[in-house]
């Protein structure tokens, strides 16, 4: 007996419609599960919802430097403002560009405003401080007198903190045209053995007792593995003179410092770069040009370094209090204004120390061109005031559906109830993975998924009401309804979602909040249309009330104008009358 052949599935089958709901419902109880062990049960607020202050901030360019305005140092401008107002314990802070020369920065409530202003309103610190002492970034055991510049250190593990808190480079400088060894060698981080007293004429550390004491005591309290420890630490260290020793912390948290008085300031690098070097095969390295002023100090500073046992043969460059790199001296002064860093740095990481290293350089200043208050409480009249016109609207929708489609008023009902759940729970998570925030304009955004929505369902239920006026039962109806229904709502979700991108990447700020919340929706839109609407509708077409078509099912053959069902006649026989007479 031959074997049957297999085809395609017909397009009546009804297929499974159990595991795609299986799969929706799994994917939603795994997502109010994660919302409630994160502990972030309601969304992210942003500044025009919770309240808060925004300033927008206008960079000016200074006498001599008429190019310092460009786009890689406005973004290096907006890490380290972000950098500063997080430091003020400010995570949920936004910072981004508006235009070629302004930058926008929106905190939340609860910040000193005051203190805020100050931060972003200043210019980037950039010094290089020689390294006196340095160990690991936690608290360790108080010293019995102060850390030594003189005093020999055991090496320990490299310090992973460097170049930004990539954790990668280590970094290696040599003087530009010379063919000479590595004068910078990889950075490592020795265990400090602070047993002596310090040249104050060296190093210029003070030479009293009680100052020293004081010194390696908080040294030793300091712990750079917490965030509070590390901003309190780079507050004070931007506040300290240049003149005077100070502690730092790496960026990455995993490193402490005594530095000494600053030996070469930012404003002495003339410029810096990112370069590919495949001449020796050293990969990506980090250029730097000094003036002639900067040349000579910093001449000077190596060919004493060089002299010292590690770690003070070593330099930090700090930024704003962190130490973004110490790379460490081996070899001779490095003249002649230039020098090379380089060893095991990727495109990004050469490219982020070129770009701190060249707008601590430039006199890129901003000031404040407008600073806005919000309230909290005109933001939670917003807010409330969003709610209701969605309410207003989801409202108008059901009850549209209601009177139009009676018993599929559930189906739809449902398929909204499921899309709200996702886009709920989805925008609640999102808020401390990456940091969105629910503005006004997001509200509205989803507003307006609810209309994007209903039009999905409305495609589809339309669909299968056309197949029913064919003449065709409903389960059939539902089956050869879908790819042509499937179809419209791909196209209509498609424009809409790109019409979203394209808001999305040419704006900045809030609207870009719309743009983000109408692409989700219009993501999740598809989702619940095939995975819940489509497959519900079918295990509803298999029961009596919407399989028989009763009146109150929205389904009602007679209401909707069906045809009879088509059949074929038969040939009537042939009568007396038709049969040929004979010749």
């Amino acid at each position: 007996m031959a074997a049957p052949k297999k085809g395609r599935r017909s397009p009546g089958s009804q297929g499974r419609p159990g595991r795609a709901l299986a799969v929706i419902v799994i994917a939603m109880v795994a997502l109010i599960g994660g919302m409630f062990i994160s502990g972030h049960t309601t969304p992210r607020l942003g500044i025009d919802l919770a309240g808060g202050t925004s300033f927008t901030l206008e960079a000016k360019n200074q006498p001599g430097k008429p190019n310092a305005i460009n786009t890689a140092n406005m973004n290096t401008a907006v890490s380290i403002i972000e950098r500063r107002v997080n430091g003020l314990g400010v995570s949920e802070a936004e910072v981004q560009t508006q235009g070629p020369k302004h930058i926008i920065v929106n905190i939340p409530k609860g910040t000193n405003a005051k203190q805020a202003r100050q931060q972003v309103g200043t210019t980037a610190q950039l010094y290089f401080r020689p390294v006196m002492t340095t160990t690991s970034g936690g608290k360790t055991k108080a010293p019995s007198s102060t850390p030594s510049p003189s005093s020999s250190a055991s090496q320990g593990k490299p310090d992973k903190g460097d170049q930004g808190g990539s954790g990668k480079p280590s970094p290696t400088a040599t003087t530009q045209g010379r063919a000479v060894p590595e004068a910078l060698k990889a950075d490592k981080t020795p265990t400090p053995t602070p047993s002596k007293t310090p040249k104050g004429g060296e190093t210029g550390k003070p030479s009293d007792t009680s100052g020293q004491e004081k010194l390696a005591k908080d040294f030793a309290a300091l712990d750079c593995t917490t965030r509070a420890g590390r901003a309190a630490a780079a507050e004070k260290a931007a506040n300290t003179k240049p003149s005077d020793p100070v502690l730092a912390c790496s960026q990455k948290g995993d490193s402490k410092f005594v530095l000494g008085p600053s030996e070469v300031e930012g404003t002495d690098v003339d410029d810096a770069s990112s370069v590919f070097e495949s001449q020796n095969a050293s990969g990506w390295i980090v250029q730097l040009d000094f003036n002639n002023k900067g040349a000579k100090k910093f001449a000077k500073v190596t060919g004493e370094l060089t002299k010292q046992q590690s770690p003070q043969n070593r330099f930090a460059i700090v930024l704003d209090g962190e130490v973004v790199s110490d790379p460490e001296v081996t070899q001779g002064a490095i003249t002649g204004g230039r020098a090379t860093i380089s060893g095991g740095f990727t495109q990004q990481s050469s490219a982020d120390l070129a770009n701190v290293l060249s707008f601590g350089a430039l006199p890129l200043s901003f000031d404040i061109a407008d600073e806005t208050t919000v309230s909290a409480a005109l933001g939670g009249e917003q807010l409330q005031a969003g709610l209701i016109a969605g309410a207003i609207g989801l409202a108008l929708v059901v009850i549209y559906l209601v009177v139009y489609y009676r018993g599929l008023s559930l189906v739809a009902m449902a398929s909204l109830a499921a899309s709200a759940i996702l886009t709920y729970t989805i925008m609640v998570l999102l808020g401390p993975a990456i940091g969105f925030a629910l503005n006004l304009p997001a509200v509205c955004g989803a507003i307006v998924a609810i209309g994007i929505t209903a039009d999905s369902f409305i495609v589809y239920f339309e669909r299968i009401r056309d197949e029913i006026r064919e003449g065709r039962s409903l389960r059939p109806a539902v089956e050869r309804g879908w790819p042509r229904a499937r179809r419209t709502i791909l196209v209509s979700d498609f424009v809409s979602f790109l019409a979203a991108a394209v808001l999305f990447i040419v704006t900045v700020g809030k609207v870009q909040g719309f743009a983000f919340t109408l692409g989700l929706t219009t993501l999740l839109d598809v989702v619940v249309v095939f995975l819940f609407t489509k497959p519900l509708m079918t295990i509803l077409a298999r029961r009596p009330f919407f399989g028989n078509g009763h009146p109150w099912s929205g389904l009602d053959p007679k209401r909707l104008g069906a045809k009879p069902p088509l059949r074929r006649r038969r040939p009537a026989a042939p009568g007396p009358a038709d049969t040929p007479k004979e010749a």
